[in-house]
């Protein structure tokens, strides 16, 4: 079977040339332009998106687009376009995976589009900084957001206890899923996930101790004994009864209705702040969202803003023009705005984030509220995933997490192996 590593480096050996020449000339005032839209997503952010096509298309006639929204094998589809020299026109990326991409030249520097097709004048300070990779600007976020824990306020009513909050250290964290797990009394029901397979939760960990996933030079930022700390604790909690069990935690994609909590199987999610309308759309009961939880009360919060989505405008493209028309009608568009609301982040554009909150319900607001809450908990946004972190959380971290939750692993081996795999994915 061919890797997706294997196929981003055959894409690779058809050098820049070769992806150039699929570009030909277009003409200012091109026609009949058809655009591609590549995501993932729920229903309801396919909705949105394709909402704000219709839109776009209104205002920019002899242009369409259409759109494809991908599950579980969005990469595997994505890697096999790449090597194919079919990518999309515009593709969502989120802050893990986009860099990696970049490197092995499957997407346009946008650079040459800023200010023109693409306005930046209303962004954020620093929002175009989270997208730059090695100089340049690589993609547009389409909203800022951070991490979180999503909850079920309901069902710790029902249990007679209150959620974590964020002075909730993680030893509290694991006696509260416990005693949760218990109060809830129901058969495959557990208060939180096992989050040991959960890299951007893992990444919170070691930022709350001074670390990181990575080091500026592309290196693992952490140790074995790292390792052995993270994966212990889960192992731990997931003896102790508080966190799912490993069938049906190696169900989850990273995508919001094979979470366990979407899934029915857990009452907590660690998740994108954004991620709380996604939930929402299919849950009934209703949701709360706090931070993470914390080495010591009053401990750093590991926490930093980032791009919750990102859209890149493939190498490929035939129209790069439109493509950035699409994305600067996106993120800049006042109609846009009130269509997306804050589904992919809170908008990065501060005039369209002053007309959206006002027209927000209440899950909305409270994402919004939540991004400005921890603005003084924050860090400094950490250096661009090296390539390979994507094969390192995809083909390394779950699959250990999962060994480890099966039993069979040792925590020790987990630890130890994790380390190894790292660094040959990484090639370090």
């Amino acid at each position: 079977m061919i890797s997706r590593r294997d196929l981003l480096q055959r894409t690779m050996a058809l050098g820049a040339g070769a992806l150039a020449s699929q570009m030909p000339f277009l003409p200012a005032q091109a026609a009949n332009a058809a655009l591609r839209l590549y995501w993932w997503g729920s229903p309801d952010r396919s909705k949105r998106t394709l909402d704000v096509a219709k839109l776009f298309e209104q205002s920019h006639p002899g242009v369409q687009a259409t759109g494809e929204s991908v599950g579980g094998d969005y990469w595997t589809k994505l890697a096999t376009m790449v090597v194919g020299r079919n990518l999309p026109d515009v593709v969502q990326f989120e802050p893990t995976t986009f860099p990696d991409y970049y490197r092995r030249g499957a997407m346009l520097d946008l650079d040459g589009y800023l200010g023109k097709g693409i306005k930046t004048d209303k962004f954020g300070p620093g929002t175009l900084g989270l997208t730059r990779i090695d100089g340049k600007v690589a993609g547009i976020a389409l909203g800022v957001n951070s991490f979180a824990v999503i909850y079920d306020a309901e069902a710790f009513e029902k249990a007679g206890m209150k959620p974590p909050t964020g002075q909730t250290t993680w030893k509290e964290f694991a006696d509260l899923s416990v005693e949760l797990t218990k109060a809830l009394g129901k058969d495959k029901v557990w208060a939180s996930p096992n989050a040991a397979r959960y890299n951007h939760l893992f990444d919170v960990w070691l930022h709350q101790r001074g670390k990181g996933l990575y080091t500026e030079a592309g290196q693992l930022g952490f140790t074995v004994d790292d390792a052995k700390e993270w994966y212990d604790y889960w192992d731990t909690l997931r003896k102790r009864g508080g966190c799912v069990a490993p069938d049906i935690q190696s169900l989850d994609q990273n995508m919001i209705d094979s979470n366990p909590l979407a899934r029915g199987n857990s009452v907590m999610s660690f998740a994108y702040s954004n991620q709380l309308i996604g939930y929402q759309s299919v849950l009934k009961q209703k949701l709360g969202i706090t931070t993470p939880p914390v080495t010591s009360t009053g401990g750093p919060s590991g926490l930093y803003y980032r791009p919750a989505l990102i859209w890149c405008i493939g190498k490929t493209t035939k129209n790069p023009d439109e493509a950035a028309a699409f994305i600067d009608f996106f993120v800049n568009d006042q109609e846009a705005g009130k269509i997306l609301g804050v589904e992919r982040g809170v908008p990065v554009n501060l005039d369209v984030r002053e007309t959206v909150k006002p027209t927000t319900d209440d899950v909305s607001r409270m994402t919004i509220d939540y991004v400005n809450a921890i603005g003084g908990r924050v860090g400094a946004y950490p250096p661009p995933a090296p390539k390979g972190a994507t094969e390192f959380d995809q083909m390394v971290l779950r699959p250990i997490a999962d060994q480890l939750s099966f039993g069979q692993l040792t925590v020790a081996e987990a630890a130890e192996r994790l380390i190894a795999e790292g660094k040959r994915v990484l090639r370090v």
